[in-house]
């Protein structure tokens, strides 16, 4: 076992770990104590003790929160998969292999990110594997990997979904500043991906949806009736009790300006229709 490994691989996940621990100097030492001082069988249960107490104030109210995102990605990057070991969905040769691909990376590297977060935590990850979904969402979107622009529908109701889903948990991570800090780097990423799987069912392959903007106006801007959950509340044109469009703005311009998160509730709903 190479403890100084271990100490690196959680470092990628929580900057802070060493701090957490005592400084950097004497984490290391401690470690090394234990190499010398307790039985390598022993080791595992010393290592557990000692990440305790460092993540002890952790609460489980935010393991729950990871895991809640864990799902979420899972979701995601199983989707993405699937999409790209379907032969002939993804048009060949097209920008669109490429970036379907590095946004199934993406939501790899999240997955990876919050398991190992959720594990130094003292928690316990979910699992999932691809037999775990139901992509068809109960029959809603039968030709989701046969008819590529489903395809891309339905990976904007994700994308859409996700970066509303991330948003309404950052006040349960307000208690773990470096959780939320993580949070919010997976969320503005989603954000990026939402806006360019609505880019891609512009163009012609994608269902030529040229009146699709980058972000979302009004309510459910889909095109999908089916998805109509994902959206709810983004015609809200109130922020800070002030009314966007009495300040001159059309209404519009009111609720593209402002992102409406979603509560835990909603988006287990919506994700309960992809879960077997």
């Amino acid at each position: 076992m190479n403890i100084i490994n271990i100490l690196e691989e959680i470092e990628k996940v929580d900057g802070e770990v060493y701090e957490r621990l005592n400084p950097r100097r004497a984490a290391m030492k401690s470690f090394y104590g234990f190499g010398s001082k307790v039985a390598l069988a022993a080791l595992p249960m010393a290592l557990g003790s000692m990440f305790k107490k460092a993540y002890g104030q952790t609460t489980n109210s935010v393991i729950d929160v990871l895991n809640f995102a864990l799902t979420l990605e899972y979701i995601e990057y199983n989707f993405y998969q699937t999409g790209i070991n379907t032969a002939g969905l993804i048009p060949a040769g097209t920008p669109a292999v490429g970036a379907i691909n590095t946004i199934r990376d993406h939501e790899l590297a999240h997955v990876n990110l919050l398991k190992g977060a959720i594990t130094a935590s003292g928690g316990t990850p979910v699992s999932y594997t691809a037999a775990s979904f139901d992509f068809t969402a109960k029959g809603n979107f039968p030709t989701v990997f046969s008819d590529y622009p489903t395809f891309l529908a339905v990976a904007q109701v994700f994308e859409d979904t996700g970066v509303r889903a991330y948003k309404g948990q950052a006040g349960n991570l307000m208690s773990s500043p470096s959780v939320l800090q993580t949070a919010l780097q997976i969320h503005s990423v989603e954000a990026r991906h939402a806006s360019h799987i609505r880019q891609m069912r512009k163009a012609p392959a994608g269902g030529g949806l040229t009146s699709l903007k980058p972000w979302i106006t009004g309510a459910n801007d889909s095109g999908v009736a089916a998805a109509a959950a994902s959206y709810a509340g983004e015609d809200n044109v109130t922020q800070l009790d002030i009314n966007i469009p009495g300040l001159g703005f059309s209404v519009n311009a009111s609720t593209e300006a402002f992102d409406e998160p979603l509560t835990k509730d909603q988006v287990l709903a919506i994700a309960s229709l992809f879960i077997k």
